[in-house]
């Protein structure tokens, strides 16, 4: 799962006898920390999406009910739940109502998979043209690192350094024999696990071959 953040601006909370009904705008940067670019238009998606509290999959409080794209953000209007018997749905959907309508937290996080994407030059980035949308999270800290993306960058590095025939160069730093004999020490009578060959495709760059070790 890919996350875009964006801050929510609230254009009007209510709340009656069954529904708490947000309204408002998460527009998202043009570009990202990650040096990412999430096209608005490209969103795909079927309504209700589920709305949850920290992106926990666990966690649900309730749903984005309708929502319009643009070029520059997608206007959404959730409802979160309320529970009237007690326990930890009540708690935790209370939090989120009380944390949001105070503005403790005022950020939006969407969850998605890209569909259509290519790198950016001179950049770790991508520029992600079509995306699924399948889920929105009320968040505090939106900038949180991403591992599926961190995974992207690293099999992006590991082509280029493949197609440029480079290997990072060694850390470590040559110490004087007596106090190599002194802190050493002793050796592992245990063998090794055999390194596994691990092949990386990408439709764009065709596919390469590395060692699990590498």
């Amino acid at each position: 799962m890919t996350k875009a953040y964006s801050v929510l601006k609230v254009k009007a909370i209510t709340e009656d006898e069954e529904t708490r009904t947000i309204t408002g705008i998460a527009s998202t940067p043009k570009q990202d920390r990650d040096n990412d670019i999430l096209d608005m238009v490209g969103a795909k998606f079927a309504l209700p999406i589920p709305l949850l509290w920290q992106h926990n999959c666990n966690q649900p409080i309730g749903e984005v009910t309708d929502a319009t794209v643009t070029e520059e953000g997608i206007e959404i209007t959730a409802t979160i739940v309320k529970i009237l018997e007690e326990g930890t749905l009540k708690s935790r959907t209370d939090e989120a109502w009380q944390s949001i309508k105070s503005g403790l937290v005022k950020c939006l996080s969407i969850g998605f998979r890209p569909l259509e994407y290519s790198y950016l030059e001179d950049s770790w980035g991508m520029h992600i043209q079509e995306w699924e949308w399948y889920e929105l999270s009320a968040v505090t800290v939106p900038a949180n690192p991403d591992a599926v993306i961190t995974s992207v960058k690293k099999i992006k590095q590991a082509f280029s350094d493949a197609q440029n025939h480079t290997a990072p160069p060694s850390t470590a730093k040559a110490k004087p024999l007596a106090t190599e004999l002194q802190t050493k020490a002793p050796r592992s009578t245990s063998v090794p696990n055999p390194p596994r060959n691990i092949t990386l495709v990408d439709p764009s760059q065709g596919s390469i071959h590395l060692l699990s070790g590498e």
